[in-house]
């Protein structure tokens, strides 16, 4: 299409701009008018963005309050005297997914965690000698006893793995997570 034929075309007036397409009017591909923002078009790029962060938002807290009701299946993880005093191991409980540590404090005392820092997920490792669990990506560091976070950016304790003695059995029974200590 040449100059003289847009030229023509915008000299016919309204009857003819109802024949363009919205979609031309509202993509440009001119690069003229892509460096023009309108008000409109900037309010509704904001508005759009904000639906989707809030949408997302929601999503995110639905999941979580769902994951928090769902019923997790008690699963046995370890014999008693298993482990040495001190010692720990690595099990994966509610689901194959999620990584945690049970630890011997002593001749009758177990700990678990998650093993998922509460800063960035990088796993946790239990220092015996200092008695703490370390995160080893930020150095955040967290108490071997309750989960409280002791020192660097973790925002919150690590959640604790709620465990009862079936016998000579040690069973994982479900999460308590920091809402609910």
């Amino acid at each position: 299409m040449s100059s003289k034929d847009e030229a023509a075309r915008v000299a016919a007036g309204a009857g003819d701009r109802a024949q363009v397409p919205l979609w031309r009017e509202e993509v440009s591909f001119r690069q003229a008018e892509e460096r023009y923002v309108g008000r409109r078009q900037f309010g509704r790029f904001l508005v759009l963005t904000s639906a989707a962060m809030f949408a997302g938002n929601v999503w995110i807290w639905i999941r979580s309050r769902m994951r928090r009701m769902a019923e997790v299946a008690a699963r046995p993880i370890a014999r008693v005297g298993e482990i040495p005093v001190g010692g720990v191991k690595p099990f994966d409980f509610p689901t194959a997914n999620d990584p945690c540590l049970l630890i011997r404090r002593g001749p009758d005392e177990y700990v678990a965690f998650e093993q998922k820092c509460t800063h960035l997920s990088c796993a946790v490792v239990y220092s015996r000698e200092r008695d703490r669990l370390e995160c080893p990506c930020h150095q955040g560091y967290f108490s071997a006893t309750s989960g409280a976070v002791l020192q660097g950016p973790p925002p919150r304790p690590l959640p604790r793995i709620r465990l009862e003695r079936q016998g000579d059995e040690l069973v994982a029974v479900g999460v308590k997570t920091d809402t609910e200590l």
